[in-house]
């Protein structure tokens, strides 16, 4: 027989071997039909056993091996091992006790048991006729039937006393024996549950060793005749045509599950082994209960009311109407349905493996049976890759591993594997999508899409075909293009009229090749980006970072070209610089070399784009601050060079190469500049001396800014440093001075523009005279000898007075600067009496033609009057000075010593007293 096509595009179980039993006799049909596997010296086989209209039960063995040679087009036929006659009536049930080795068979109405290798005669049980369904308490698998139900042992008894039918006088036990089930008998509206015991039992022997069926308990009063049983745990759910029922076997209670309509088909039970439950049918829909009754999940519907039910993994089985049908037990969904014989050919048996591993289903019509086996999961998934129905192969690998049927790493496994063949569908998106949901897949998996072989990272690249579904690795171009030619053959077929697998999505949109090809890099550029988050090794992290960059390059995607170039990555540096180069893209060479730590080949670059930047304006990328030297939001593009530069150099301690770059880079910003000098990121901090002589003496700034940051930050006590910033900061405020003299213009508004093209906050003179009286370390002498012939007056005044020159001083502050405030204050430091003496004396004779100061003088008498003698004052006032200023200063000066002698009487009178 030819292999039959399935219906479906899922493929669940396939025929594996069949057998026509008019061959051995042409006058009997198929009645009852069961599968069990069978221990033997080597490994499990499994055994259909076949019970016929005419009383006979054969044995037939279901080879699961295939043999050298065999026909992958036709069935193997099933091997026929022995039969035996059991009576003159149909077989009407199999009950195969694999773990007695016996068989269990219903036959008019009474009960027979033979060996399971049929080796002898079928013995008729001692028991009354009228038997109409029989079968066996069913246990999770790992637990034992009775608790061992092994006459003799203490927890058959307890489990036997439990049911009520066995009672021992004090002091009795059970004798041993070799072993029984229980078993629970229909007999027209009775429950009889029994004992079956192979061997002896309390001293009495049986001498075929058969067995005998011992009574435990009887229950009355079943709603109709039972047509159906099946015992699970403590309860025994039965059905009539009125309904179904569920018994505790303990206490004979009966609760009804739910009732049947008035026509329906006869009622049907089937125990779910894989989740324990228990699927019960109403003419075409299954409902599962547990074994509590209760309903758990949605119901079954099948397509048809049908002939028999089986059981094969996560899946339904019946047979209807000439064909097999297998729905999901979870979703309800028909995944697969198998043509069976045609329509018409009568009623169909389906038998299934007990257990929750069973792997073979057996279908039977009148006079054939056929054995089908379950294709292997991955044998599934392959089939539905191959169709294209990737969803569904996902599908099912998740519910396989949901159930633990499967491990994560052959999800991981999958979900590569349809990656692979969506990318050579070019729907590469998708392709990505599964790329990244496998944990298993290495990265380096695609390297050979993007740089063709060989290159550095070709040893790298696994050489796994996975199941040879898809083509092998080959650059994307080249996957773009068979990909497209492809989809013109398949077109000229279909007009040929020729079925294909490709996209239909494909022929309705026909695809651009370079949409295509942007897809393709785009995405894979998607899955390295995701790649580099994970744990690799340096090789491959090499590879990852090198390939992105070239992916970045083919989509000319500057920014994000820079954006890796510019973080930490791996990319090798040889790989890549002749591509950039050639490419144009130096800005991207230049933090590629910055990341690698080659400083110098990352800042030539940039001296040689700041000399050809265009002078448009540019936007900073990512600067943190504005550079003051423009005094837009824009930065130029030579500004935008020179601040990259100036963030490798902050960071360097290669001295020569930080003084080499200075110059240009002052050029663009002062500020930049000053920031490279002073950085305090470098390990090593630049020679003072070597930096004075390398800044250009056209920036004073600068050097200015350098020796301050110097002296004040870097506490350098170098009286050298310290001359050679006191006049820098002279000569540039001589200039300033001058500057501002130059004309009549506005003086405070030059000086707001000089501040404002100045690196400084405050003006130079300000600098210089707050640096003059702060430091002891500078040569007031060269100082002074420089600004001698200048207006610099209060510069002066603080000069002459580190020199200790205080009549200088005086004369400055007194007549130049005309500060009365300064001068009295400077007399108060000096702190003799002789030195306000000598500033009256200034302020009343001022020398050079310059009219006597009264009103400075009389601030004075009134402010330090005590201090003064009035004779020597008297002698002092010239004849030109006021009577009535004279009178009262006078006066004043007076009143001041009457009042400072009369406080030393009361002060010596106050401690006489106290002593």
């Amino acid at each position: 027989m030819a292999k039959p096509e399935p219906s479906t595009t899922r493929i669940v179980m396939e025929p594996l071997s069949q057998f026509d039993i008019s061959t051995h006799s042409r006058t009997t049909t198929v009645r009852s039909l069961a599968i069990a596997t069978l221990p033997n010296s080597h490994h499990h086989r499994a055994v259909l056993y076949v019970g016929t209209h005419s009383g006979t039960l054969f044995s037939l063995s279901a080879d699961t091996t295939v043999q050298n040679g065999d026909s992958t087009s036709f069935l193997r036929k099933l091997s026929f091992l022995r039969s035996v006659s059991v009576s003159e009536s149909p077989v009407e049930a199999v009950l195969v006790l694999a773990d007695l080795g016996k068989v269990l068979l219903l036959s008019e109405g009474s009960l027979f048991l033979v060996d399971s290798e049929l080796s002898n005669r079928a013995v008729k049980l001692g028991f009354s006729k009228g038997v109409g369904v029989v079968t066996r308490r069913k246990l999770r698998s790992g637990e034992c039937e009775g608790e061992g139900l092994g006459l003799g042992a203490s927890n058959s008894q307890r489990f036997l006393q439990k049911l009520g039918g066995l009672r021992l006088k004090e002091g009795e036990v059970l004798q041993g024996g070799e072993g029984g089930c229980v078993l629970a008998l229909a007999i027209g509206r009775r429950l009889v549950i029994v004992e079956l015991v192979l061997g002896n039992r309390g001293g009495k022997s049986d001498k075929d060793g058969n067995g005998s069926l011992v009574v435990l308990k009887e229950i009355q009063c079943v709603d109709g005749v039972v047509s159906t049983m099946l015992w699970i745990d403590d309860s025994i759910i039965v059905g009539t045509v009125n309904g179904y029922s569920l018994i505790s076997c303990v206490s004979g209670q009966s609760s009804v599950i739910f009732s049947l309509p008035d026509v329906s088909r006869p009622p049907r039970l089937k125990l779910l082994h894989k989740e324990w439950r228990v699927l019960l049918l109403v003419d075409n829909v299954g409902i599962i209960v547990d074994a509590h009754r209760q309903p758990v999940g949605g119901s079954l519907v099948f397509r048809h009311g049908l002939d028999s039910v089986g059981e094969l993994s996560s899946y339904v089985v019946i047979v209807s109407d000439g064909k097999i049908e297998l729905y999901h037990k979870k979703n309800g969904s028909c995944v697969q349905v198998l043509p069976f014989g045609g329509e018409g050919i009568g009623p169909c048996i389906v038998a299934s493996e007990e257990g929750r591993g069973g792997e073979l289903v057996a279908v039977a019509t009148a006079t054939k049976v056929v054995c089908y086996q379950k294709l292997p999961s991955v044998e599934q998934i392959k089939d539905l890759l191959r169709k294209k129905n990737y969803k569904g192969a996902i599908s099912l690998v998740e519910e396989l591993e949901s159930e633990g049927e499967m491990s994560k790493d052959l999800l991981s496994f999958v979900h590569a594997q349809v990656g692979f063949l969506l990318l050579f569908d070019l729907h590469f998106e998708e392709a990505v999508d599964h790329f990244l949901r496998s944990e298993t897949m290495e990265p380096s998996e695609v390297f050979p899409f993007i740089m063709r072989d060989p290159n550095r990272w070709s040893l790298l690249v696994p050489r796994n075909r996975y199941w040879g579904l898809h083509p092998p690795p080959a650059p994307l171009e080249d996957v773009v293009d068979d990909g497209l030619m492809t989809i013109q053959r398949a077109s000229f077929l279909r007009k040929a009229g020729v079925e294909t697998i490709v996209d239909n999505d494909l022929f309705l949109n026909p695809p651009n090749r370079a949409d295509l090809l942007e897809s393709a890099i785009k995405n894979i550029s998607r899955y390295l980006e995701d790649c580099r988050e994970k744990n690799l090794s340096q090789s491959v992290r090499e590879g990852v970072d090198t390939l992105l960059m070239y992916l970045y390059r083919a989509l000319n995607n500057v920014e994000d070209m820079e954006r890796l170039a510019s973080s930490t990555n791996w990319c090798v540096v040889e790989e890549l610089e002749h591509m950039l180069e050639e490419s144009g893209h130096l800005r991207t060479l230049a933090f590629l070399y910055a990341s690698k730590g080659m400083s110098s080949k990352a800042v030539s670059i940039w001296r040689i784009l700041a000399r050809n930047y265009s002078s448009g304006l540019w936007k900073g990328p990512a600067l943190e601050n504005n550079i003051p030297d423009s005094g837009e939001n824009l930065i130029s593009g030579k500004a935008i060079a020179a601040a990259e530069a100036s963030k490798i150099l902050e960071g360097s301690s290669d001295q020569d190469l930080i003084l080499q770059h200075l110059g240009w880079i002052s050029d663009i910003s002062q500020v930049l500049a000053v920031d490279v000098l002073t950085s305090n990121k470098r390990e090593i901090q630049l020679s003072p001396d070597e930096v004075v002589t390398s800044i250009d003496p056209q920036k004073v700034e600068i050097l200015q800014r350098y020796l301050q940051w110097l002296i004040e930050e870097q506490d350098c006590i170098d009286t050298q440093f310290h001359t050679v910033y006191a006049l820098s900061l002279a000569k540039s405020a001589i200039e300033a001075f001058e500057s501002e003299n130059v004309d009549s213009g506005n003086i405070e508004t030059k000086r707001l523009s000089m501040l404002t093209d100045s690196i400084f906050q405050t003006t130079v003179r300000e600098r210089l005279q707050i640096f003059l009286q702060s430091s002891d370390l500078y040569d007031p002498e060269e100082v002074l000898d420089l600004i001698e012939g200048s207006e610099l007056w209060l510069e002066k005044a603080i000069l002459y007075r580190r020199l200790g020159q205080e009549t200088l001083v005086l004369q400055i502050l007194a007549l130049k600067l005309e500060d009365s405030e300064a001068a009295e204050q400077y007399c108060a430091e000096i702190g003799r009496a002789d030195a306000y003496m000598q500033l009256l004396d200034m302020y009343l004779d001022p020398q050079d033609g310059k009219d006597p100061m009264f009103t400075a003088a009389v601030r004075l008498l009134h402010n330090h009057g005590e201090s003064l003698d009035p004779l020597q004052v008297l002698e002092k006032l010239s004849p030109d000075m006021p009577l009535q200023l004279a009178s009262e200063t006078l006066l004043r000066m007076f009143r001041a010593r009457v009042h400072h002698h009369r406080q030393g009487q009361i002060l010596d009178a106050v401690i006489q007293v106290a002593m």
